[in-house]
């Protein structure tokens, strides 16, 4: 997903002020694609030169207001149906999980109990969302809310992934695995220093008061 095709799908509901236009992205795009106001105006410029939006009105203090053209909706239908969807080809978070061996388990558990904290709080943001919305018959409040519900139900899965993984890295296989990684260096900070590197004491504090 591009700015430029947010920008077009806004337009397509109705004509929008810049302003407007910000407040549409806070209140249904923000999860998904957040913009800034320097962004939406700046890509408002570049659609009315490609003459994909047009400025239909003019009001006080320069106010103006766009509205998509037809080859502006011929290019959002384009996209919309011949372009594949690039989605997410990097993940930081989850590329890290590959490599925590070389952490103590402890400090791996932590490390993923932290992250499940993390998807709590997005989850209980999607929540939020879904209770102060004034969802409508509008297109992009009907679709706005099956998109809500995709990070709803992924922002709880994550979660329930990393708890799960977080008991994961205490078993014996993995505290195995650790062990190895952690022996092909052994003059790393993490095995010395008198550093607990056996989950089976007692229970270390959690994240988020687990």
């Amino acid at each position: 997903m591009s700015l430029r095709h947010a920008v077009l799908g806004l337009l397509s509901e109705s004509p929008a002020s810049g302003y407007d236009l910000m407040k549409l992205f806070n209140a249904s795009l923000t999860s998904v694609w957040p913009a800034t106001q320097s962004q939406v105006y700046g890509e408002l410029n570049k659609l009315t030169t490609a003459g994909l939006v047009e400025v239909t009105a003019h009001g006080p203090r320069g106010r103006k207001e766009y509205a998509i053209t037809e080859d502006g909706l011929a290019e959002l239908r384009h996209w919309l149906t011949d372009i594949a969807p690039s989605g997410p080809q990097r993940h930081d978070g989850l590329l890290r999980v590959f490599f925590l061996g070389l952490l103590t388990p402890l400090e791996a558990r932590a490390y993923l109990l932290t992250q499940a904290e993390s998807a709590a709080r997005a989850h209980a943001a999607y929540e939020q969302i879904d209770e102060v919305s004034d969802w409508d018959d509008e297109m992009i409040s009907v679709y706005g809310r099956i998109a809500l519900e995709f990070g709803l139900r992924m922002s709880a899965t994550q979660e329930e992934w990393a708890r799960w993984a977080a008991e994961e890295v205490t078993g014996a296989k993995a505290r195995k695995a650790s062990e190895l990684a952690r022996g092909r260096h052994p003059k790393s900070p993490q095995n010395g220093g008198g550093r607990q590197d056996d989950a089976g004491g007692a229970n270390p504090e959690r994240p988020g008061g687990e």
